[in-house]
């Protein structure tokens, strides 16, 4: 096999020979002390990078024992389960893995796996020991309940816990000490509403004093849900809470309507969006048919991904155009948005446009002279671009007496994310939700869950942070919606190669045979249960 190029920050790799089965640990490991140091602290974010047989690198998750290596484990009481008696194979082999890409080239190496979500065989939590707390952080998504509803009935069905609190108001519920308690009873219904019975809110990210909240409580498994901002906060509270050697597994389930969340097949709330979508594109349309000249704008959510809109337009088939965050477009000119919209004009007599909330920016910040703001979770504050090209279509129009238009603006967004989850999304969080309770019943902490090619995986919170899911506009998915729309590329041949580029991922080191890396660090081997351990084999 021919050397692979290693980038792994922070540290440089270098390629070398080591027998498979070892784990090549990024971070060093370490003996629970009581008063950690600072440079303890600053090792708790490497990353871990194990050597699979099969010539695979997998990307795993931090498992209490790491830091508590004397945790005792206990026989999974699913393995009693009247439910689970019938299911063939009711526990997830220790070994087994996810692959991130599926699609290979005869050249390629094997890639990045993560470990397979599900039930182990040993747990290291007793049903009575198990306080858990959930919360909700971010914007608002349809399915939200559905979690919490599931990880509470979960948690009380399958393993007999008791004891589950929901922390109100986002993070900052935690050291406001707002909490209510959950039980299957109360949350029996609550999949059936829009919103979040918890309440949500942004920032409020003290790290400090939600482990202290943690600590105090006694609380031992905290399931945060919440985009990519909440997960990053979730990783610090993670950093946290091993820094101070507690027994408490810290989980994440990613939440983003957008969808913009990487690595990930989907996010939860997806679908019903784009369901939803459909119901305002469908009232454009009529409204647009049903004049002459009419026209209709919609506006959906995207504040960086285009893939609500994308999916709506292609669902749709009665959308004219299509815009999205990643491909830029311009007005004026020949081959730009108002030519187009003439011509579909004289042609049909009627056209739709869909436009994602973060598409233009650029545009209409340059026509307005206007700066950058942000929200407190740190997100730019957008500009209403569907009121903006509205305009710019209107004034346009009313230059050509000859071509009068009647346009009408719909904006379904706050609609759309109040809605209760669809019956697609409504199995979807119950998936998410009993991988999550598994995976922390089984030790594992510092990580989120989410399907990676149809299967359910445990994945490091870095890898979902480090970077935002968008539509490839190199990729036949995208040219499916333009062969729909007939709509321009409005794209230049530089603004293609510059996509290309920036979709190219930098290969990381893989294992084929006996020919392996070696990360410049401790290393360690998989010991039977198939988390890290320290020690020869």
């Amino acid at each position: 096999m021919e050397a692979a190029t290693v980038v792994v920050t922070p540290s440089p790799a270098v390629i070398t020979a080591l027998p498979q089965h070892k784990v090549l640990e990024l971070k060093p490991s370490f003996a629970p002390v009581a008063k950690p140091s600072p440079a303890r602290k600053a090792k708790l974010a490497k990353k871990n990078l194990a050597a699979g047989c099969g010539g695979y690198v997998l990307e795993d998750v931090p498992h209490l024992t790491d830091y508590l290596p004397e945790l005792k484990s206990y026989p999974n009481p699913l393995q009693d389960h009247p439910a689970y008696s019938v299911v063939k194979q009711y526990f997830v082999n220790a070994e087994d893995t996810v692959a991130k890409k599926i699609v290979v080239h005869k050249s390629s190496a094997r890639g990045t796996h993560f470990r397979r979500a599900g039930p182990r065989q040993r747990v290291y939590f007793q049903p009575g020991e198990v306080s858990a707390a959930i919360v909700t952080c971010g914007g608002l998504c349809p399915g939200l309940n559905t979690v919490i509803r599931e990880l509470v009935c979960g948690l009380h069905d399958m393993y007999g816990v008791a004891s589950v609190v929901g922390v109100e108001g986002g993070y900052k519920g935690f050291y406001a000490r707002n909490t209510v308690e959950l039980t299957p009873r109360s949350v029996n219904d609550i999949h059936k509403r829009g919103g979040t019975v918890l309440g949500t809110s942004r920032g409020g990210q003290d790290t400090a004093k939600i482990v202290d909240s943690i600590q105090d409580r006694g609380i031992n498994q905290v399931y945060i849900i919440g985009g990519d901002g909440t997960q990053k906060g979730a990783a610090s509270i993670h950093e946290e809470v091993q820094r101070r050697g507690l027994k408490c597994a810290v989980v994440g389930v990613p939440k983003t309507i957008d969808n913009d969340i990487a690595v990930i097949d989907k996010s939860f709330g997806f679908d019903t969006a784009v369901e939803e979508a459909q119901r305002a594109i469908n009232a454009a349309h009529v409204e647009a048919e049903s004049a002459e000249n009419g026209i209709g704008v919609v506006k959906l959510m995207g504040r960086n991904s285009g893939f609500i809109a994308m999916y709506a337009t292609l669902a749709s088939r009665d959308v004219d155009c299509c815009l999205i965050p990643e491909s830029p477009f311009y007005l004026d000119g020949r081959g730009g948005l108002l030519e187009f919209a003439e011509k579909r004009l004289r042609d049909n007599g009627h056209m739709v446009i869909v436009v994602a909330e973060g598409a233009g920016q650029d545009l209409i910040a340059k026509s307005m002279n206007l700066a950058d703001t942000h929200d407190a979770s740190g997100n730019k504050l957008l500009l209403d671009v569907g009121l903006w090209l509205s305009q710019k279509i209107k004034e346009h129009f009313k230059k050509k007496p000859n071509l009068a238009i009647t346009l009408k603006y719909i904006d379904p967004t706050y609609m759309i994310r109040a809605v209760p989850s669809n019956a697609s999304d409504n199995v979807y969080c119950t998936l998410l939700a009993h991988s999550a309770l598994h995976g922390a019943m089984a030790g594992y902490t510092g990580f989120t869950v989410a399907p990676v090619n149809g299967r359910h995986a445990y994945i490091p919170f870095y890898r979902i942070t480090e970077k935002q899911n968008k539509v490839v506009i190199t990729d036949r998915m995208w040219a499916r919606v333009l062969c729909s729309t007939n709509q321009p590329c409005f794209l230049s041949h530089e603004d293609v190669e510059r996509a290309g580029q920036d979709e190219e991922e930098p290969h990381l080191p893989l294992v084929e045979g006996e020919n392996s890396l070696l990360i410049k660090s401790q290393v360690t081997w998989c010991n039977g249960n198939g988390h890290l351990c320290s020690g020869a084999a």
